[in-house]
């Protein structure tokens, strides 16, 4: 009896033991970071339901967002990159603008993008509809801390004020930057929902005042008729400006844009309503293109020299339009022969 139960005991332990070094093998394939994103390939997605405008007019075809389907840098994913053949691995650091940056840092900037290019989005789609339109609120963030000048600042920190100056905008801190003659300033900033004062130093460079940082707005408007955006919290990013402008324009005007069509698409919509190169384009062709679209948007330049390369030599069956504003991919679609 005491036999048999201190052996029913040790192969419990080593059982024990399996599932011990189980967890903790798969805690360091699928939590231990890598310095990369797998990317696992492209898709699209219709936008029709991220955007809602009340009584909007409906299209019969749809614009659809082109993305790239990617996993967060970890261990396992990043060994399977080199066994799988369509998973790619991109250096995180290609996604940073100075090297100190985090991945955390970036996925931060990436939400802001996505923020301030539904901004630009709603600005140029009302505008260009012709229709009512103001802004009710414009925030300011840090994106990218220079690595030229010593800063306290941190990406995602919300600028309230410099020194007592309050700043609602770009403008505002340029401009105070430009008056003042010392070489420190006090600026008030948002960090993790609590307001915090730093004393932050003050550099000239071609005349220029700087704090060595890059600062982006973000604006929210009051519309009318009324519109909302949604995007899932995993979603972020610019790359969707494009399709976004479209899609509220269609929905704001009687004509349908659309003509019946699949389309996707990929790129920024800048303040100016230029249309902004974007990465990955490869992969968001060959999603588009998987999920049988009829039309693919893409920026001109490097993004529709590939594009056009790729439909070639893969023998793609899709039209490929390059835009440089938002203007002309609305008058390429008005003109589209169906």
């Amino acid at each position: 009896m005491t036999k048999r139960f201190f052996k029913g005991v040790k192969e419990f332990v080593k059982e024990e033991y399996k599932f011990l070094i189980f967890l903790l093998l798969s805690v360091i394939l699928f939590l231990f970071p890598v310095n990369y994103y797998i990317i696992v390939g492209g898709d699209i997605s219709d936008i029709y339901e991220r955007v809602i405008v009340s009584d909007s007019y409906n299209s019969k075809g749809s614009f659809n967002i082109s993305y790239v389907s990617e996993l967060k840098g970890r261990l396992g994913p990043y060994l399977l990159s080199y066994i799988i053949p369509d998973w790619e691995r991109e250096s995180a650091n290609d996604y940073k603008y100075v090297d100190e940056e985090t991945i955390q840092d970036i996925e931060v900037r990436n939400r802001l993008d996505l923020a301030s290019t539904n901004g630009n989005a709603i600005k140029w789609a009302y505008e260009l509809a012709n229709k009512e339109y103001k802004v009710i609120d414009t925030k300011v963030y840090v994106i990218s801390v220079s690595d030229e000048y010593e800063s306290a600042l941190k990406i995602g920190d919300r600028i309230v004020k410099f020194d007592d100056k309050e700043i609602e905008n770009v403008n505002d801190a340029r401009e105070y930057l430009g008056i003042i003659e010392k070489s420190e300033i006090t600026v008030t900033v948002i960090r993790n929902n609590k307001e915090v004062s730093i004393n932050t130093k003050v550099y000239s460079k071609d005349d220029k005042k700087l704090i060595g940082v890059y600062l982006q707005e973000v604006s929210e408007y009051e519309t009318e008729p009324e519109v909302e955006i949604k995007f899932k919290s995993r979603e972020s990013g610019p790359s969707a400006g494009l399709i976004t402008t479209l899609s509220i324009y269609d929905k704001l005007t009687e004509e349908d844009l659309t003509k019946g069509l699949k389309i996707a698409g990929t790129g920024t919509i800048e303040v100016d309503g230029t249309i902004g190169e974007i990465g990955g384009v490869k992969y968001k062709l060959a999603g588009a293109v998987k999920n049988k679209a009829d039309v693919f948007l893409v920026p001109n330049g490097d993004n529709y020299e590939e594009c056009v390369k790729l439909k070639k030599e893969n023998k793609y069956k899709i039209k490929i339009i390059g835009v440089s504003t938002i203007e002309e991919a609305i008058e390429k679609l008005e003109k589209l022969e169906v």
